[in-house]
């Protein structure tokens, strides 16, 4: 059966033509060279039937990787360690404000802000040039689900309450000028529409092109804790209730792995696999 004709499951249950090109590219974006890719294609092809979902294609390719070396599996799977950031949203809204912090912005996380008519705790603030960004964001913890139209549309509605208020404020030394919506998942048309119109700029796994989410993580090179292929759950768990959300920040603390009951070999093994991640460059 040729690879054009294969259908695939998604995460929704939508059925969508296999693409090979498009897993070639996701493998090359995790820093394979041409050779390894050609051989997991090869071993997936092999694999396919009608009907496959993505998931059972993500498992195979991953652990291909993985086994070639861990850290090109840790780069596959930043879409999935994106998800794995929860239950809650708060580690997705301090990882958003570290990534604003590396791109020169100064950021605070959970604010509380009055607007004209209500008070709102807004998730990150960001200053930069004598402006104030107010970025929402909002996170979901499995695939498949999109953010629609009513999420700009309420987050709007808010923006503006917040900036009229901040604005009038004399005693302000900056002007609230942009509001962001950022998402781990997708907007739909709609959503994008609503946000183009009335001026929220929007930022998730793939919008806007070439400067989405995963485009700014790979360029600065921040990848979240959850993308590490040794660490189980509960120990990723255990560092984000730390407020470790970065490879960066355990490579600063290193001792935070023994504070969590990893042994020393393990740790070392850990830290050298994220250590190759945050400086390893990006195979285009």
């Amino acid at each position: 059966m040729k690879n054009n004709r294969i259908e695939i499951t998604k995460s929704s249950g939508r059925k969508v033509r296999f693409s090979l090109q498009k897993l070639r590219r996701s493998l090359r974006s995790s820093g394979a060279n041409k050779l390894l890719v050609n051989q997991i294609l090869d071993k997936v092809r092999d694999q396919l039937y009608q009907g496959i979902s993505t998931k059972e294609i993500y498992n195979l390719a991953f652990d291909l990787l993985k086994k070639e070396r861990s850290y090109y599996a840790s780069k596959f799977k930043l879409k999935k360690a994106l998800y794995e950031l929860g239950p809650t949203g708060f580690p997705f809204e301090r990882y958003v404000s570290a990534i604003l912090s590396h791109s020169g912005y100064f950021t605070e996380v959970g604010k509380i802000l009055q607007g004209n008519c209500v008070r709102h705790e807004i998730d990150v603030l960001a200053y930069q040039n004598n402006e104030t960004t107010v970025i929402e964001c909002k996170f979901h913890t499995s695939q498949g689900l999109n953010c629609d139209v009513k999420v700009p549309l309420y987050i709007h509605s808010r923006y503006n309450d917040v900036k009229a208020n901040w604005n009038a404020d004399p005693n302000k030394i900056t002007q609230i000028k942009e509001g962001w919506v950022v998402t781990n998942t997708r907007f739909t048309e709609d959503a994008l529409q609503y946000g183009s119109c009335v001026g929220l700029y929007l930022l998730s796994w793939d919008y806007p092109k070439g400067n989405a989410l995963k485009d700014r993580i790979d360029q600065l090179h921040l990848y979240p804790i959850t993308v590490s292929t040794l660490l189980s759950s509960k120990e990723k768990q255990n560092l984000l209730d730390k407020e470790i959300v970065l490879c960066r920040e355990l490579l600063d603390k290193p001792f935070l792995l023994q504070e969590i009951g990893v042994s020393e070999l393990r740790a070392k093994k850990i830290i050298h696999e994220i250590s190759e991640l945050c400086t390893h460059k990006t195979t285009k």
